[in-house]
């Protein structure tokens, strides 16, 4: 089991005993997808490897912020900062984010390790920057700086 899935169900524990119902509701839907996760892999109890498990939190963090986006259109902010608070609940199980300078030198690297010439190799370049990224960057961020380096 990685260190971040054995991590979630202590954290889940104490927000119980806190009665904090941001995190629990945050927590309690983390454990399911993760659990949903493992099921997909191989069956209950099949333990996910730590890239696996950023996936599934980077997952539920996309999904808040779909939330957030829709809430907020609909005219519902009360909704929308509940998102927001179970966003930096879920935030403190993923590693540090790499700074613009490293995304640079990571794309710098990947575009030369796959010998990327224009935009048509675009899709090599972004598959070896996120190897590289190792889940610290945001896709769109990622894709931004691959296609400027590619233009």
């Amino acid at each position: 089991m990685s260190e971040t899935a054995a991590r979630i169900p202590e954290d889940l524990k104490t927000a119980m005993k806190a009665k904090d119902t941001v995190a629990l509701n945050a927590l309690r839907a983390l454990k399911t997808a993760l659990t949903n996760a493992a099921i997909e892999k191989g069956g209950l109890g099949t333990p996910l490897d730590e890239p696996e498990v950023l996936a599934v939190i980077r997952k539920q963090l996309k999904q808040r912020q779909d939330s957030i986006a829709q809430f907020e259109q609909h005219g519902r902010p009360e909704l929308a900062e509940v998102e927001k608070a179970e966003i930096a609940v879920l935030s403190k199980y993923l590693p540090a984010a790499l700074t613009e300078e490293q995304i640079i030198e990571i794309v710098e690297q990947a575009a030369t390790e796959t010998g990327a010439t224009g935009k048509a190799d675009m899709g090599k370049v972004m598959k070896r920057a996120q190897e590289l990224a190792d889940g610290r960057a945001d896709g769109k961020v990622l894709s931004a700086a691959v296609m400027k380096r590619l233009s």
